[in-house]
C-alpha cells in the first residue's frame, strides 16, 4: 500500500517547499512541472526518478491515483528537472511490478518496504 495522502497533503504545503531546491538537484530526486488538467495552473512536484533506457521512471510513492501523475498521463508528458537539467518527457505509462529493473536495488528495496508498487514510465522527447 502507498503512504497515506494525509501524508501527502502535509508534504505538499510543507516539505515540497523545503524539498524543492534540493531535488532537482540531487542524483535519485527530481521536479515533475506538470499542468493541472482542469485548473490549467502549473504545479511542481518532487519526485524519485531514474534513469531508464529510453527515459525515466518515476516511482509513484503515494500511488497512481495522485493528481500530479493523473496530470501528466492527461497531458501525454511533463518537464523533469532533474541534476540541474530540463528534460522534456512523453508518452507516459503506469507500471505496476514488485521490482523495477530500472532501480537501484537500495532504492527498490526501501520502496518496496514502504509498499510502493506503481511506477510511472515516461520516454525523452526526440
Amino acid at each position: 500500500m502507498p503512504l497515506p495522502k494525509r501524508l501527502a497533503r502535509f508534504n505538499r504545503v510543507i516539505t515540497n517547499r523545503v524539498a524543492f531546491p534540493v531535488a532537482r538537484r540531487v542524483p535519485g530526486f527530481a521536479v515533475v512541472l506538470h499542468t493541472g488538467r482542469r485548473s490549467g495552473r502549473s504545479y511542481r512536484t518532487p519526485v524519485n526518478a531514474f534513469r531508464a533506457p529510453d527515459g525515466y521512471v518515476i516511482a509513484l510513492t503515494y500511488g497512481p491515483d495522485s493528481d500530479w501523475p493523473k496530470n501528466v498521463l492527461a497531458a501525454g508528458g511533463c518537464i523533469l528537472l532533474t541534476r540541474g537539467t530540463a528534460v522534456p518527457l512523453t508518452g507516459p505509462r503506469l507500471v505496476h511490478t514488485q521490482r523495477h529493473p530500472s532501480i537501484p536495488a537500495p532504492v527498490g528495496a526501501i520502496l518496496r518496504l514502504i509498499g510502493v508498487r506503481d511506477y510511472l514510465e515516461l520516454d525523452t522527447s526526440r
